[in-house]
């Protein structure tokens, strides 16, 4: 079936049968423990929710749908996600070989938690270049990190490439894929092992729930997976299972809208005289565009770009917003701006951050579904803003 028509149907088809009610919607379990005839059985394999939960279940069933994989795993947060699996799959003194322009919060998880204090090595590279990649990971890695589009620079790594040379070294590729969601980009197909997503974003879509995922065609590795999300409880609850459920039957049509919004908005920032650079892989300046249109579908809603005029401009930029919110955060369907120098990176040395390329004078936007000419509007008046002093 088609890619929208798993979103809607995958794990929410009405039971019609004898003592089914018909439902279209897959119904919430909220309870979280699950009464038995018999000692011995679980009733429908169910007993306790942090295990397994019907609505979870469902959610899992479309999450695997929607990114091309046999298995998908639903997670109370993306850094869950992302922490079970440094659990289930590595061990003290292993390395992993990570793109350097990460997600701050994945980098802390990585350097002040799994580096720090037990003991797993974190080799950050330029992925952008594949074959230093590939080098790295010679050097006896067990995993490669990587995020394409990147959080907050919309660098690109070649996928392709990079799982060929890792499968030839029995090297684990993880993919995340939050930024440009299963719609624009199937990183499964392309060769990785898994693909991470922070459901908060373009999955659910609506910035009222809090998840992540994962999604994986090897049963060994998923049931690994299963073992420690079970064991540690980073479980999704039923009722966010239920929003993402709903979210992902829109996936599709926000995702075509986010594209078309952003486009204009980086277009609009490309011609301005104070934009200094704007970093969107849709457009023909972006140093990757060509990698983009061979391995993505399309380019997301998310975007950044540099102001003339230093952190000043970039604040004054953002508070002059008003259709735009200065909030954490992305994929919603409302337009969100941020200053990842002092809100999503602040947690990363400034030194690092600049060496990555996250200066003072960088914004964030993640450009929603409202009407193109409100942003487009909302946007050169805070350009203009920006400039006065």
């Amino acid at each position: 079936m088609g890619f929208e028509t798993d979103a809607v149907h995958l794990g929410e088809e009405p039971n019609l049968g004898a003592g089914g009610t018909g439902d279209v919607v897959a119904a919430i379990h909220l309870s979280s423990t699950f009464a038995r005839r018999n000692v011995g059985t679980p009733t429908a394999g169910y007993e306790y929710s942090r295990t397994g939960n019907p609505t979870r279940d469902a959610l899992e069933m479309k999450l695997a749908a929607i990114e091309g994989a046999k298995f998908g795993i639903a997670f109370s947060s993306g850094l869950a996600a992302e922490t079970s699996m440094v659990l289930a799959l590595l061990r003290s003194g292993d390395r992993i070989v990570a793109f350097d322009d990460l997600y701050g919060g994945t980098k802390r998880l990585l350097d002040r938690v799994f580096s720090a204090n037990f003991g797993i090595n974190v080799d950050y590279v330029d992925a952008t270049n594949p074959e230093r990649v590939l080098k790295a990971i010679g050097k006896g890695a067990r995993m490669v990190f990587l995020e394409t589009p990147t959080n907050p620079l919309l660098r690109l790594c070649d996928i392709g490439k990079i799982a060929m040379g890792a499968r030839d070294m029995g090297v684990l590729v993880v993919v995340d894929n939050t930024f440009a969601s299963p719609y624009f980009q199937r990183p499964l197909e392309l060769g990785a092992d898994i693909v991470i997503h922070s459901t908060t974003k373009y999955i659910n879509g609506h910035s009222d729930s809090v998840g992540g995922a994962m999604m994986l065609s090897d049963r060994g590795i998923y049931d690994k997976l299963k073992f420690v999300q079970n064991a540690a409880g980073a479980v999704l609850s039923p009722f966010d299972s239920f929003l993402v459920m709903r979210g992902i039957k829109t996936l599709a049509v926000r995702m075509k809208e986010h594209e078309r919004n952003a486009m204009a908005v980086a277009k609009l920032l490309e011609s301005h005289k104070s934009v200094t650079a704007v970093h969107y892989p849709g457009l023909e300046s972006h140093p990757q565009h060509t990698l983009a249109k061979r391995q993505m579908n399309g380019y997301g809603g998310t975007l950044s770009f540099d102001i003339n005029g230093g952190r000043g401009a970039a604040i004054r930029f953002l508070e002059a917003l008003r259709t735009f919110s200065i909030a954490e955060s992305l994929g919603g369907v409302e337009s969100l701006a941020e200053h990842p120098a002092s809100m999503t990176h602040a947690s990363v040395p400034k030194a690092v951050r600049e060496q990555i390329g996250i200066t003072d004078s960088l914004v964030r936007l993640s450009v929603g579904i409202e009407t193109k000419d409100d942003l487009l509007a909302d946007v050169e008046g805070a350009l203009a803003a920006a400039g006065r002093r």
